[in-house]
């Protein structure tokens, strides 16, 4: 692919990256933007979304050319300077390397539990309101080898630039859907045979003693407010055993042990 040069921040071709943080906020229109080159070839080589353009430092492109190697060969590569880069973005881009993807047609909750295998362990998220937390539990999601991510109407958007980058690209790589309250997640869980566990400090299994079936949801709620109460009420529910005086981890944190345990169970 044949490099193509920006000299000027108003330059029309670059115009979806103008403004990153303020955009980000406001939505920008089915896209989103992925930052750095481990993300990048997330993207490229798990190809769950499409790629619509790059945009490189012009000091950063010979070391990405592995990675754009593996990119479609149409995709167009931007290169402009750090005083053009930094003009277009609306702050200092330090990593010097930004695409913009485009976002999929949404599943339902049962389109996406439908394609999964015989064996499978999913997350379920209720009300995870941080994009730190939303790009952690989905980077253990991947780590811990999670086949899904269901997520409720309350969460944050994955897709957020913060999330993506802290997710170092899990969340182009975990399929996941949006769709409906905690009770709809765990009647379209129900319906496919899955096993669910509430995680929650006060369960009332430790996580140790869980047995794991062959299609089992893991449910994670936010910080403070944890898991809403009616829910808690229908699933079984399930601890992390922790010291005397100590009764709570942060979201990502459990996420990463309770995924380890039920990983091969």
């Amino acid at each position: 692919m044949q490099p193509i040069p920006i000299n000027d921040p108003e330059d029309p071709r670059v115009a979806a990256y103008r403004d990153v943080r303020e955009r980000d906020l406001a939505g920008r229109q089915g896209r989103f933007v992925a930052e750095g080159k481990v993300v990048l070839n997330v993207l490229f080589a798990a190809r769950r979304f499409e790629a619509e353009s790059v945009l490189v430092l012009e000091n950063r492109l010979a070391g990405l050319a592995a990675t754009l190697a593996a990119a479609p060969s149409d995709l167009p590569v931007y290169v402009a300077s750090g005083a053009v880069m930094d003009a277009i973005a609306g702050f200092h881009i330090h990593r010097g390397i930004l695409a913009i993807g485009r976002k999929r047609a949404p599943l339902s909750v049962d389109e996406t539990l439908a394609t999964l295998p015989a064996r499978a362990l999913v997350i379920a998220l209720v009300g995870i309101s941080n994009h730190d937390n939303m790009g952690a539990i989905f980077r253990n999601a991947a780590a811990f080898g999670a086949d899904a991510a269901l997520l409720d109407d309350t969460c944050c958007d994955p897709l957020y630039r913060k999330a993506i980058r802290v997710s170092v690209g899990a969340v182009l790589k975990v399929p996941f859907t949006v769709g409906g309250n905690a009770q709809d997640l765990a009647a379209g869980l129900a319906r496919r045979g899955f096993g669910q566990i509430a995680l929650s400090p006060n369960g009332v299994a430790d996580i140790r003693d869980i047995p794991r079936s062959n299609r089992m949801a893991l449910f994670l709620g936010t910080e403070g407010e944890g898991l809403p109460a009616p829910l808690l009420s229908q699933l079984q529910t399930a601890r992390i055993a922790m010291a005397e005086g100590f009764d709570s981890l942060n979201v990502a944190a459990a996420s990463a042990v309770a995924l380890h345990r039920l990983r091969d169970g």
